[in-house]
This record gives structure tokens, sequence and C-alpha cells, in this order.
């Protein structure tokens, strides 16, 4: 099923992952990546002081960003993060308790999945999309063999995404690319070097609308 959410995340084609990112810096970071053109921000539950940031981004950023949580891995993590404001949930597992609580509650859910039996599992139970990880260790060519068969079923590709390669993750057949420290850089962030991080989210965006 096409959600609202999906076909925006369809046209956008990428998720920026905050994950680990310091309280102090988090205000700062979502600006840049604003600036640099992302739309899609994902805090995920495993950074300190997660559901603030996901409560304030998406009051800050209401209208203009779309604000989901992370590495959310069961139902007491999904009600909480609806209850800060997520507009989406991503899991690096699935659990389809929480595919269920997010269908009912009109929140898009995204699960990690790896073998076409869980992905087929997740989208019969109700993700509009599943994430395809770790792609950094199944590679593109896996991304491209189980498309053939399941073309139906739109697939994030997260992990080993970067600059180099993020165009043949689109041509492989992704709906769009979860993308963690290789956009939302670290070494940039913690030398308080944001004009650096919105020109590295500019260069990524350009990228993904070529074509």
């Amino acid at each position: 099923m096409r959600t609202e959410t999906l076909k925006a995340l369809s046209q956008e084609k990428i998720v920026a992952i905050i994950r680990g990112i310091s309280v102090q810096s988090a205000d700062a970071v979502a600006k840049a990546l604003y600036d640099g053109g992302i739309v899609f921000m994902e805090v995920t539950l495993n950074t300190d002081g997660a559901l603030g940031m996901i409560s304030r981004f998406r009051s800050e950023y209401e209208g203009r960003m779309r604000i989901g949580a992370g590495t959310v891995l069961d139902i007491g993590q999904a009600k909480e993060a609806v209850a800060a404001g997520a507009q989406y949930l991503i899991s690096p597992n699935l659990d389809e308790e929480v595919v269920y609580y997010g269908v009912e509650n009109g929140v898009d859910v995204w699960p990690g999945t790896m073998t076409p039996t869980e992905i087929v599992r997740a989208y019969k139970a109700g993700a509009s999309a599943v994430k395809v990880f770790p792609l950094g260790s199944l590679g593109l060519n896996y991304l491209k063999e189980i498309r053939a068969p399941l073309d139906h079923i739109p697939m994030i590709a997260t992990g080993g995404v970067n600059l180099q390669n993020i165009r043949a993750a689109i041509e492989a057949g992704a709906v769009a690319v979860g993308l963690g420290n290789n956009l939302v850089n670290k070494p940039l962030i913690e030398a308080g070097n944001f004009e650096g991080l919105t020109k590295l989210a500019r260069d990524f965006v350009a990228e993904v609308k070529k074509g």
C-alpha cells in the first residue's frame, strides 16, 4: 500500500539517520541537514535523549521535514516513539506487533528484513516498505536479485551506501536509502563543521536527483 509518507519518501529518496549524536549538537545537526535539502530524518531510540529530539524536531520542522524513530525494537518503544511525535518507525528487525500497531495508528512502519521470507512477511503484516539490512554486507547485487521476484514491495537500502554507490542503489531498485555516518558525519559534527555537513547533504541530494 502506497501511503502518503511513502510517496514522499520515493520522491526524496534519502533518510538521514541520527544515531549517537549528543543532545547539545542535535539541533545544529538537524538544521544543517535541513539546509542541505534533507526531508526525512530518523532519530534512533538508542541515542541519548532520542524521544526529546523527536518531539522537538517535529514541532520545529512541522510541514518541512518528516521526523521518524529508528531502532524501534518492540511495541513498547513503538508506543513511546509515536507519543513523542514520530511520523514513521524504522527497525533493524521484524516485529509484527510493531507493524500492526503502526497500521492501527496510521504510522508507516519500515522494518528491517534480510531474507525473501522476512520481506514478504513484513509486507503481508502491513509494512508499507521494508528496510533491506545490512546491505553493506549483503551488497547491491543481493538487492537486485531479490527485487526480481519481489518488485511489488518497496525496499529501502540501508548499510554501506555512500556518495559513490547511492545512484547504483537506486538503480538496483531501492525506493530510498538510509544514510548513517556517511551522511551524518561524526568527524564533521565533532569539529563543529555544520557548513561541511550541509554541503555533504547537498551532494547526496544532488546525486539522487540526477537522471
